[in-house]
């Protein structure tokens, strides 16, 4: 893959033409086992087609793609999945809305109540592992979302509030046994907040305070935001490699701040350099830089630093590059 790093692309896509060719390429499975980056990504089809009415509606495609499991939801699960896996069904109520259909619906209530009965005796990793507050906040506050029943939302703002692991200097710990800011992480966190902004309501009591603690995040974020619109693999740490998942999942997570009104037209600025960051590493055959592979809890810095990156065709980054994409759409649309 052509190094964007030294010859930079000068005729961007725009984001609804980026996000048109990315869901060319993702968003077309739903394998078992079922991860949140296929659901990212399908959600990301139905979204575009949202703004884009006078495209091909994919619902029909989607629908035959997620058939199974929806006939037989009692076989969803192994019993090794857990939260990332769940967090692939996050797509069901923008499914019931397109087609009318509420099995959609009774299919993401069922996969919510998954992460009950409470934080202590759920799925939910005790030592706050922040992959958790997106895979939590995506399916609990869409639950909520569809349901108004105050179980779902009342227990994602419980396990945020109980996250304790935000440093003075406003980035997060991977986890309390992982006490480095990786990249992808940080973004998790950003992005897991912004969905359960998106769906907390208004005069929730814990409204206040998730905010506060997700704007002082994002400040902690853009002081590290390279030139380039990139964040490192390692947030604190410039001689890290530029890495394209973190950079999707943080812009997006402005992109929505600023769409929504929770965060101020000073914004734009940083979410425009996301975006053409992640845009100048896009080529129009889906193919994406420096993405980092799966990346479980480590024991050293050494081993963030290291971690090796995938060129090319990537779930991970291509999922949330297409979020990325629509969200800046919608934010230039005004809708």
């Amino acid at each position: 893959m052509h190094n964007i790093e030294q010859g930079v692309k000068d005729n961007l896509q725009s984001p609804i033409e980026l996000g048109t060719s990315l869901s060319t390429h993702y968003g077309q499975l739903l394998e078992r086992p079922v991860v949140y980056t296929q659901g990212v990504a399908l959600s990301g089809r139905l979204r575009l087609h949202e703004l884009r009415p006078d495209s091909d509606d994919p619902s029909i495609d989607i629908a035959s793609t997620v058939a199974e499991y929806v006939t037989t939801p009692a076989k969803l699960f192994s019993e090794t999945d857990g939260t990332a896996n769940y967090a692939g069904f996050c797509w069901a109520d923008e499914l019931a809305m397109s087609t009318d259909d509420d099995r959609y619906l009774e299919l993401l209530g069922t996969v919510a109540d998954r992460f009950g009965p409470t934080i202590e005796d759920g799925p939910l990793d005790p030592d706050i592992r922040v992959e958790d507050f997106f895979f939590a906040s995506t399916i609990l506050g869409r639950a909520f979302h569809s349901t108004l029943n105050y179980k779902y939302i009342d227990l994602l703002s419980e396990f945020l509030l109980s996250a304790d692991t935000l440093q003075p200097n406003g980035l997060w710990w991977h986890c309390k046994a992982s006490p480095f800011y990786w990249g992808r992480g940080n973004a998790f966190a950003a992005l897991g907040f912004a969905e359960a902004l998106t769906y907390l309501p208004e005069d929730h009591p814990s409204r206040p305070e998730l905010l506060h603690t997700h704007i002082l995040h994002l400040e902690g974020l853009v002081r590290h935001q390279h030139e380039s619109g990139m964040w490192h693999q390692v947030i604190n740490m410039p001689n890290t490699y530029l890495e394209f998942s973190a950079t999707a999942m943080i812009g997006y997570s402005i992109a929505r701040g600023l769409r929504e009104g929770w965060l101020s037209d000073e914004w734009q600025e940083f979410a425009g350099r996301a975006w053409r960051g992640i845009a100048q590493r896009t080529t129009e055959n889906g193919e994406l830089e420096h993405v980092c592979v799966g990346t479980g809890p480590l024991a050293t810095i050494d081993e963030y630093v290291n971690r090796s990156y995938t060129d090319g065709l990537d779930d991970r980054g291509g999922a949330m590059a297409l979020w990325f994409a629509v969200e800046m759409a919608r934010l230039e649309a005004g809708v």
